[in-house]
């Protein structure tokens, strides 16, 4: 499985890359995109959408299943990316370049809580 470990991790599969402007840039992992299978359709929240750690943030269909995606901190939605809503199978290419949507944490230490490459692969069973 790839887990690049310059990133970071949720359990339920979300990775997320600091920014230098202090954003957070958060996408799904390649084992999650292998889970969902084919991606067809992807419902990007609103720019300015207050986000609760663990809330639902996105949702991904597949020609398996719906998912949800959820906010790995609690912040501000300061970006979408409309090109993977447009293509949705631009994830299943590669999980890491397409990228879901930005925000800002209201409490920038919450991302060091999150888990790094070996946490989460133990977590993902590998």
């Amino acid at each position: 499985m790839n887990v690049p470990a310059h990133l970071k991790y949720t359990k339920s599969h979300e990775w997320i890359r600091a920014e230098a402007d202090g954003t957070i840039t958060v996408g799904i992992t390649e084992h999650a995109q292998d889970l969902l299978g084919d991606l067809v359709f992807i419902d990007l929240p609103d720019v300015g959408k207050e986000l609760v750690a663990e809330q639902e943030a996105v949702v991904v269909e597949s020609v398996k299943a719906a998912a949800d995606v959820y906010a790995p901190v609690t912040g501000t939605v300061t970006e979408v990316n409309t090109a993977v809503a447009d293509a949705p199978e631009s994830v299943n290419q590669d999980a890491y370049a397409a990228w879901l949507f930005k925000m800002k944490p209201a409490n920038a230490a919450d991302v060091d809580t999150l888990l790094d490459a070996a946490a989460y692969l133990a977590c993902a069973g590998e």
